[in-house]
């Protein structure tokens, strides 16, 4: 597919193809659901239709969407199949991160962007379990470094090829130091364990990956933090998840709007005042919540510093969408009655898929909590 370079029609090519992808995705995501099985339709619908390849530069082979055109595209996909949105968004946040260690002259990067591109490399990452104080270990051997540790919420793990995780140098504690580095997940010693079933998100495959002793080069170390610290690799990497995984749990929203007015639609008479009124609450949160996102985006812009204020910004963004996405999911479920409480409804696997939004880290309380300690912070610098 080519993209026009206006980035207004640029826009809704991205968003157009989206929506293609998610029409193919979104028959097998019941059955997924009921099974908790893997999406693996919806991936292969993400190959035929490079939706995979989204973030990637044009001139490596990709599409060329930048931060906010991903986050429409996710808006749109999630709006049809909230567990491939979900999965794919772990992707599409890490081929974002490679686009601005390459503007900032990492030398591996654009390899890893061509590789996405031409070779369908598909990057996961640990950051769900290993946060800022990861339990895997790294031993330092000759040539590099062996990693141990057990990794949890690896999404899409039955795909991925290689994985972006962390590992402790050293005893866990103020003075020890974490690495980074991209794992390929066809390591001697790497090994999957089938661990997701879980309420919401099913198909996300978010399985466990182990690491028994697993050499990592060390040319492949991509940073370095201090324990306990949110900082460098890390804090680009949430920088750039927080507005893509925002995007997916507004989108199941939108999905939960559209089937409310749909059943609606198909009922006799007219619906009472006060589902007419719902109906409109649930439009204004949504268009609220979107407004809130992408202003943060555009704050931001689409080769966002990595620090604190941009952290916040994005974080507050992510805390209201996903805490508004609730709120229509619920309103939807009202709305509908009791036919949304049969399995057979979208609206009951919306209420359970949008529930995942308040563990991604940092989670909505965390985020008051970091918005806060940044405002005492500010004042007391004031004179």
């Amino acid at each position: 597919m080519t993209l026009t370079k206006n980035p207004t029609e640029h826009d809704a090519d991205i968003v157009a193809l989206a929506a293609k992808v998610g029409l193919r995705c979104a028959p097998s995501e019941a059955e997924h659901d009921l099974d908790a099985t893997f999406v693996a339709e919806a991936y292969q619908a993400m190959r035929d239709h490079g939706y995979l390849r989204l973030a990637v530069p044009t001139e490596f082979g990709g599409l060329g969407a930048e931060l906010r055109q991903v986050v429409l595209a996710e808006g749109e996909l999630a709006r049809h199949a909230g567990s491939a949105a979900l999965a794919a968004a772990m992707h599409l946040y890490m081929t974002l991160v490679q686009c601005w260690r390459h503007r900032r002259g990492a030398p591996d990067a654009e390899g890893a962007l061509r590789r996405v591109a031409t070779d369908g490399m598909i990057m996961a990452t640990s950051g769900g379990s290993d946060w800022v104080c990861p339990m895997t270990t790294a031993v330092e051997v000759d040539g590099g470094f062996r990693f141990t540790g057990r990794k949890t919420f690896c999404s899409q793990a039955p795909v991925a090829t290689v994985i972006s995780t962390s590992a402790v140098l050293g005893e866990p504690g103020p003075d020890a130091e974490v690495l980074h580095a991209g794992v390929p997940l066809s390591s001697p010693g790497v090994s999957m364990v089938e661990t997701w079933d879980t309420l919401g998100m099913r198909g996300t495959a978010s399985h466990d990956l182990v690491f028994d002793d697993v050499f990592v080069p060390a040319d492949k170390i991509l940073g370095r933090r201090p324990y306990g610290k949110l900082a460098g690799p890390l804090l680009v990497a949430a920088i750039h998840f927080a507005p893509v995984v925002s995007a997916v749990y507004l989108g199941i929203a939108r999905g939960a709007y559209d089937e409310a007015l749909r059943v609606l639609g198909a009922r006799p008479g007219d619906p009472a005042p006060a589902t007419v009124r719902q109906l409109g609450e649930m439009a204004a949160r949504l268009r609220v919540a979107w407004w809130a996102l992408l202003a943060a985006v555009e704050e931001v812009g689409d080769d966002p510093p990595a620090d604190e204020p941009t952290l916040i910004t994005l974080m507050v963004a992510k805390r209201h969408a996903v805490c508004e996405a609730k709120a229509i999911v619920d309103l939807a479920l009202d709305v509908v009655g009791g036919a949304a409480f049969f399995r057979t409804s979208p609206l009951e696997r919306a209420y359970r898929d949008v529930r995942g939004g308040s563990f991604h880290p940092i989670t909505p309380e965390a985020t008051l909590a970091l918005a806060g300690t940044a405002a005492l912070a500010n004042a007391e610098r004031r004179p």
